[in-house]
């Protein structure tokens, strides 16, 4: 074995393109720096949205379901306006105070964005401000027949404009799987019908300053849920396996009858403005897979 003898941690780093630091003669102080972002003048546009997008911090959600308090991660756009005389906010505000509310426990509910919007705009000195977060939702569920509990997970988006002077709009996005039996399929076919993984996608939108319900994850989890064949589970026995099979035979579902179903209940809500659901089946026979889309507006 040949024995290497290394130049010391300095000499080695010189040796692959390090360079001392240069002094220079530009301000060291904050204070004394020329601050661009804050240069003003005619710059010909305003610009509704800039900040900042993907970044990722530990958030707390609370749920009518267990785990009744959980820490999950956040993926936050955190955006304000900028006026047409103003060349650029300052951005590194944004995580500042963002860590702010993260050190007191950054909650998932529209209260706390509500709060934090607002603190957005008024830090930033712009009339306007927005949020956009998205993370995992998990929830216990037993197997229908043993009762083994698992962990089942949807995705939550919150999204929230504030405009000064006006208030807030609300917008939240939940995205889950759900089985779907092939009507046409069990109407043909002497025995047996194939089935598919139905991924919905439900969007529901709330008008100035009305807020939602504190279970509403629960309750759009519920709607998409029960208009469909059957529930996904994390954990089946074949006891399991034989309802939840029994289940899909028994309510089949086009992807136009799911959509409709769906959008059934969500017109039943009064604290709904308007909605958009997606519904895109993974079929297990074709090659392409099933797709529908609807918009409302009470």
């Amino acid at each position: 074995m040949n024995n290497i003898i290394l130049p010391s941690k300095e000499e080695r780093l010189r040796y692959f393109g390090s360079v001392p630091s240069i002094e220079g003669d530009k301000p060291k102080n904050k204070e004394q720096m020329n601050d661009l972002q804050n240069t003003k003048k005619d710059y010909f546009f305003a610009i509704s949205h800039v900040g900042i997008k993907n970044i990722t911090y530990p958030v707390k959600i609370s749920s009518t379901l267990k785990p009744y308090q959980q820490d999950s991660i956040g993926i936050f756009t955190l955006t304000t306006g900028l006026e047409r005389n103003q060349k650029g906010i300052n951005m590194s505000r944004l995580p500042e105070i963002l860590q702010e509310y993260y050190t007191h426990g950054l909650k998932m509910d529209f209260s706390t964005l509500r709060d934090l919007s607002k603190r957005f705009s008024e830090k930033m000195e712009q009339s306007s401000s927005s949020i956009h977060v998205t993370f995992p939702w998990f929830f216990e569920r037993k197997s229908p027949q043993v009762k083994l509990t698992g962990l089942m997970k949807a995705d939550v988006d919150l999204l929230i404009n504030y405009e000064k002077n006006v208030g807030w709009t609300e917008k939240l996005i939940m995205t889950a799987s759900v089985t779907t039996l092939c009507p046409c399929s069990k109407e043909i076919s002497e025995y047996s019908a194939h089935n598919q993984r139905g991924i919905v996608k439900v969007e529901i939108e709330n008008e100035i300053n009305e807020s939602f319900t504190e279970d509403t994850k629960e309750t759009i989890l519920n709607i998409i849920e029960s208009n469909a064949s059957a529930m996904l589970h994390p954990i089946l026995k074949r006891p399991d396996e034989k309802r939840v099979t029994e289940q899909a035979y028994e309510n089949p579902r086009f992807v136009e009858d799911l959509i409709r179903l769906i959008a059934a209940d969500l017109y039943l809500l009064d604290w709904v403005d308007s909605f958009k659901i997606e519904c895109r089946n993974e079929e297990s026979i074709h090659l392409h897979d099933a797709y529908a889309k609807l918009e409302y507006r009470k």
